[in-house]
């Protein structure tokens, strides 16, 4: 096998770069919100990056086509905004676990994987943009009571952000270790690298139904979906059985390290897949690899990226996975409105679950799709 070409190469780090500094404080967030302790945070930040990294190298490989691969974005919202379930982080866990399964099975079995394609596009979106509002609030709350934190980094993701979208973040974030390390509060952590931390899983109803389930449903419609959707818009005939199987399996092994869902790409796919990343079309699976190279080597210094969010100014982190959200939120938001005739249950859906009511053990995603779903069946009669 020839050595992957200079330009996949810097693709490939481009790639991690975006994929991981855009969204870390979000996994950070939700896994925290989940009640891992900081050591376990860490374990489960590496092993998160680990998954991706090894899944994107075997799929591209196998496969030939340029599959990046990622921790769930907004599956990690979703659990920054939901209660931590009764038997804490090891019941989170147990969630991971079968929210991986249920891809497996997915992959595996046509008909729930036609299941879950069928879920309305709009009550899809709705869901997700009302998971993040109340994340993408939270940077322009905190001008009000943490000005000289949300202030500078706020600047820096709106003017990078108009020279360069894919790189307004990322800026953000070295922004943001700037004003940690001007602080002097940081210290280096023991170990450069990660030491994982092995969870034992626990299981419950609740948890299945409030977590693994809207875990399983928001990934599947925001992440795997597109994420073969754009291989098939620049050519590439991707095998959803192999792909949604290889991505399920891969959150199986990695989440009682404290790893949520890994997952099909969008954005990073769209990069690995374009004319940028190699004139040559069947060189250019090595952008893939070369990113999946990259997310282990960041993966494995998770520890140190840990550490500077513990010494961070406060609300550094809210302030950061609130902008890294806000694309994503307006586009939710525009697809769930955009139908006049789903409008309103789209409306019910979004409400339901921004208000984060909790009934039954059961979080306001899971009522919002089922009061949408309800919505959205009555007005297909009407």
């Amino acid at each position: 096998m020839s050595l992957p070409p200079l330009q996949t190469v810097s693709t490939g780090l481009v790639v991690a770069i975006v994929g991981f500094f855009s969204s870390f404080p979000i996994v950070l967030q939700g896994l925290t919100a989940m009640g891992a302790t900081p050591s376990e945070a860490s374990s489960g930040l590496m092993a998160a990056s680990l998954s991706m990294g090894l899944t994107a190298i075997v799929i591209s490989l196998v496969t030939r086509q340029p599959s990046s691969v990622a921790w769930s974005t907004p599956g990690a919202a979703f659990l920054a905004v939901s209660l931590a379930p009764a038997g804490g982080f090891a019941e989170a866990v147990g969630a991971f676990l079968v929210a991986g399964a249920l891809t497996v099975l997915a992959g595996l079995y046509r008909p729930l994987r036609q299941l879950a394609a069928n879920v309305p596009l709009p009550l899809a979106h709705a869901l997700l943009a009302g998971v993040l509002i109340t994340l993408c609030a939270r940077p322009f709350l905190a001008l009000a009571d943490a000005p000289y934190t949300a202030v500078p980094i706020l600047l820096t993701w709106f003017v990078v952000g108009k020279l360069s979208r894919l790189f307004a973040v990322p800026a953000a974030v070295l922004m943001a270790v700037g004003l940690t390390l001007w602080g002097g509060a940081f210290s280096a952590p023991d170990h450069f690298v990660t030491q994982p931390v092995m969870v034992l899983p626990a299981f419950s109803l609740a948890s299945v139904l409030g977590l693994a389930l809207p875990l399983f449903i928001i990934t599947m419609a925001t992440q795997n979906s597109p994420g073969m959707a754009v291989l098939k818009g620049e050519g590439y005939a991707p095998r959803p059985a192999f792909f949604l199987s290889a991505v399920g399996i891969a959150s199986i092994l990695s989440a009682p390290f404290g790893a949520l869902q890994t997952c099909l790409a969008a954005i990073t796919s769209s990069l690995c897949a374009g004319a940028d990343s190699h004139p040559d079309k069947a060189l250019r699976f090595w952008s893939a690899v070369m990113g999946g190279v990259f997310y282990c080597l960041f993966g494995l210094f998770a520890a140190l990226i840990i550490s500077f969010a513990a010494a961070a100014p406060p609300r550094t982190l809210e302030v950061l996975a609130g902008i890294a959200l806000l694309g994503v939120f307006a586009n939710s938001a525009s697809v769930a409105l955009a139908d006049a005739k789903s409008r309103e249950a789209a409306a019910i859906t979004f409400l339901t679950t921004a208000s984060g009511v909790s009934l039954f053990g059961l979080s306001g995603a899971v009522w919002g799709l089922l009061f949408g779903g309800l919505a959205f069946m009555l007005s297909q009669k009407s």
